[in-house]
């Protein structure tokens, strides 16, 4: 499929998508006339990326996780190492964190909102 049909399929902008090659995480191969064609795949592949970049992992980290997820089946991969575990268990860590400093982040905004309004907060 072309870089279009990619785009639409997954939401992803054309410029991401270059980008994502660019960085080693999708691959394509060109037409006679050069245009990219993606795969069938690339599209579970594309939105695997959107949820590790959600998740807060940068394009380095995600090109070396990407190949120990799950395979196309399904199953875990033959690739996942304990080092694979270590590394995502260590960023599941640090997702925690975040959240408890937003969860306190929002309390005090609670209390600040509260002594403002004079009125209790949701």
């Amino acid at each position: 499929m072309r870089i279009g049909e990619l785009a639409a399929r997954t939401g992803v902008g054309e410029r991401s998508l270059r980008y994502y090659e660019q960085q080693g995480l999708l691959v394509s191969d060109r037409t006679p006339g050069g245009h990219r064609d993606f795969p069938e795949r690339a599209v579970d592949r594309v939105i695997r990326i959107q949820e590790l970049y959600a998740a807060g992992l940068n394009s380095s980290r995600i090109g070396r996780l990407l190949p120990c997820m799950r395979d196309e089946d399904g199953g875990p991969s033959v690739r996942a190492t304990p080092a694979l575990v270590a590394e995502l268990t260590t960023e599941r860590d640090r997702i925690d964190r975040m959240i408890g400093d937003l969860v306190r982040s929002r309390e005090v905004l609670d209390e600040v909102i509260e002594a403002a309004s004079g009125r209790p907060t949701a």
